[in-house]
């Protein structure tokens, strides 16, 4: 499954968008007012060298807490990205760790969670070691993907004093992932079976194929295994991870682990990263969520003097739309499956008008058993390649789709490959009642013909079910 579906696979869901091959240091950060700048340097997975910055107060005192800040997805992204968390965090009194993401070993196909755990475990170290931080009170905070990367570090390590997380999902990536792809259709009045079917059974095709990095990452198990206080934070105008869903499943999988030391809160107005947001969550501001930052610094002195939290979990903020399971798909849907279904449909709807041409040029004629046939091999091949064309159309758009006109809550390119199902079939149909009518008078050779061609059409009706084009 990770070879020639891989290859195919590839051309659909577009190019590798492979990581530069080494880290380097990026720019030095200039101490804000009130604050002190430090550049360092730690191993993290596989003995890479990653660069950051510690921000902390320019006063000096007792030793004080610290906290690691775990980015989101991406290759090679820089420290400064959460320049603004570290600054407010360092202000309130809190020692704040920022790195530059590593590129060697991440890209769009290939990502591993517990990589990025060990270099955050590696920046918790370095973090430690620092003079005027307290060692026994360092924890990590993580942003989206870095809600799955930062339990995972702290179920590794006692080293870890505490958790944070921001926009955090406890569940699959793939379910977090089709949840925010199919909310932003849904924002532009598209509903129906291009969601229920089409996107859900293509995303879940990416998973299958292996082209979705961590698509069935174990969330809850490894929340799990988290022993340490955890807050998570949540944007009310979450657009990204569901802000609904998300927190009862953490409370769950804490629990299951018996860890009631956890803290919720939600942000009215505020986005993914817990940012203030003028749109609704869709364009994310400058500043921080009003009261956030100061949450999180007495949080932080909280846990770290003994004041744990109980299972303080008030009811979270509505979301727009539900999300739903996406699991491994069964054998009969898998993406050899499918690879055997296209690589059928290719053939027996070129096959058709292929062996007419060849015969014309040969000068030799014979009549069509229907000329409903023509039809079911010119549809049938255009609804199944536009199927993943225009699935791949919406899927790189990501959260900025342009589906095309809607009628109804259905695309206006998604009605028209239902249309060309519809006519498929019922070409399908007329052919075969041809062919019985005739069948006396039909050679041998346009016999296979026609076989092969009303193959396709039965493998196609319930192909045709299973993407959504014979539903509403």
């Amino acid at each position: 499954m990770k070879t020639a579906i891989t290859v195919v696979s590839a051309l659909l869901f577009g190019a590798l968008g492979m990581a530069p091959a080494g880290a380097s240091a990026g720019p030095a950060i200039p101490a804000p007012a009130g604050l002190t700048s430090t550049d360092v340097s730690f191993p993290g997975f596989g003995g890479l060298t990653l660069h950051g910055t510690v921000l902390a107060p320019a006063k000096a005192g007792t030793p004080r807490p610290g906290v690691v800040l775990v980015t989101g997805s991406g290759a090679g992204v820089p420290r400064d990205h959460l320049l603004t968390e570290a600054t407010e965090f360092a202000r309130q009194g809190v020692a704040t760790l920022i790195y530059d993401k590593r590129s060697v070993g991440y890209s769009n196909f290939r990502r591993s969670y517990s990589e990025l755990a060990d270099d955050a475990l590696g920046a918790v170290r370095a973090l430690r070691a620092r003079p005027g931080v307290d060692p026994a009170k360092v924890g990590v905070w993580g942003l989206s993907e870095g809600g799955w990367v930062a339990p995972l570090a702290a179920s590794r390590s006692t080293e870890v004093a505490f958790v944070i997380v921001v926009g955090g999902n406890a569940m699959t990536p793939i379910r977090q992932q089709l949840w925010n792809e199919t909310s932003s259709l849904r924002r532009e009045g598209v509903s129906g079976s291009v969601i229920d079917h089409g996107k859900r059974n293509f995303t879940r095709l990416g998973g299958d194929a292996g082209l979705f990095a961590e698509a069935y990452f174990d969330a809850e198990g490894v929340l799990a295994r988290v022993r340490q206080p955890l807050l998570g934070v949540w944007g009310a105008r979450d657009l990204q991870t569901p802000p609904e869903d998300n927190p009862p499943l953490f409370a769950r999988a804490l629990r299951r682990g018996g860890n009631t030391h956890y803290t919720f809160r939600f942000f009215a107005g505020a986005d993914h990263g817990a940012h203030e947001s003028p749109d609704g969550g869709v364009t994310r501001g400058p500043a921080l969520a009003p009261g956030y930052a100061e949450l999180v610094g007495s949080w932080v002195r909280d846990v770290t003097s003994g004041r744990l939290p109980n299972a303080d979990a008030p009811t979270p903020p509505q979301q727009d739309d539900p999300s739903i399971e996406a699991p491994p798909s069964a054998w009969w849907e898998s993406a050899w499956t499918q690879l055997a279904a296209f690589v059928l449909f290719v053939v027996a709807f070129t096959a058709y008008p292929l062996v007419a041409l060849v015969r014309r040029l040969r000068g030799r004629r014979t009549r069509p058993v229907s000329r409903w046939a023509r039809l079911l091999a010119g549809g049938g091949l255009a609804a199944v390649i536009g199927v993943f064309f225009y699935l791949f159309y919406l899927m790189a758009a990501g959260r900025s789709p342009d589906p095309g006109p809607v009628f109804a809550g259905r695309p206006l390119p998604w009605l028209a490959l239902q249309g060309l199902a519809v006519a498929a079939i019922a070409a399908g149909i007329a052919t075969a009642v041809a062919w019985r009518r005739t069948a006396a008078r039909v050679p041998r050779g346009e016999r296979v013909r026609l076989g092969l061609l009303l193959s396709g059409g039965a493998v196609f009706l319930p192909w045709a079910f299973y993407w959504g084009l014979l539903l509403p």
